[in-house]
């Protein structure tokens, strides 16, 4: 057998060794990556105490910035800024407005309608309208109205307490309104109530009157008379 050179040899054992190294090199590599492998999975899984107790400062914020939320987030967070309802209560609001307009311009409207109504049926070179007034203490308490026109009966009106306590406040009366040609005409009226100590009352008072061409007004006072202690009746003519 042929002894191998000394060189040879060496250059044989390094070359077994140097394999060897790399052999054993492999396995402490794995077992490397192996660790680190380890050590990024116990990070991941970081305790809940350990999370609770890192610093403020260092943890993220959880509520972004108002200003970074939107338009419709800083609304809301800001109390005077008009709730979500607002359109909805003006539009209410219009809607109000505009049926109480409707309502004025049917009042207004319904008048205008009575002004032309009466103008076509009583025109004013026909027309004659009676008025009543009541001035009175505790000598009469009216009851009833009764009206002859050139002794033709053309109204008879009974009277509720809430429309006599009107009168008795100033209020005037319409109690009737008719045509008359051009001439002279009489009316009556008479008058039924309580008088003085509560018993019945009733009196007449008359006038005659000459209709022109323009519209006739007469009105129906009822008056004190303080030194006769009873009530007064009496027809004016507004010229």
């Amino acid at each position: 057998m042929k002894t191998p050179h000394p060189l040879r040899l060496l250059l044989m054992v390094l070359a077994l060794g140097g394999t060897g190294v790399a052999v054993a090199a492999a396995p402490a590599a794995i077992a490397a990556s192996a660790a680190a492998s380890a050590a990024v999975s116990s990070a991941g899984s970081t305790p809940a105490s350990t999370a609770a107790s890192t610093p403020a400062s260092t943890a993220a914020p959880s509520v972004a910035p108002v200003a970074a939320q939107g338009p419709a987030a800083a609304a809301a967070a800001d109390p005077s800024t008009p709730s979500a309802s607002a359109p909805g209560a003006t539009d209410t609001r219009s809607l109000d407005e505009r049926i109480q307009d409707l309502k004025k311009q049917t009042v207004e409207l319904n008048r205008d309608l009575f002004v032309l109504e009466e103008e076509l049926l009583f025109p004013a070179n026909t027309q004659v309208a009676v008025f009543v007034s009541v001035d009175v203490g505790d000598f009469f308490a009216l009851d009833s109205i009764s009206l002859k026109i050139d002794n033709r009966e053309v109204s008879d009106y009974l009277y509720t307490p809430r429309e006599v306590a009107a009168l008795l406040r100033g209020g005037v009366q319409r109690l009737y309104v008719g045509n008359l040609k051009s001439g002279e005409h009489e009316l009556v009226a008479f008058f039924d109530g309580k008088g003085p100590n509560g018993r019945d009352y009733r009196r007449a008072a008359s006038i005659r009157f000459e209709k022109g061409l323009g519209a006739k007004y007469l009105e129906l006072k009822v008056t004190d008379h303080k030194s006769a202690q009873e009530p007064e009746f009496e027809i004016k003519d507004w010229q």
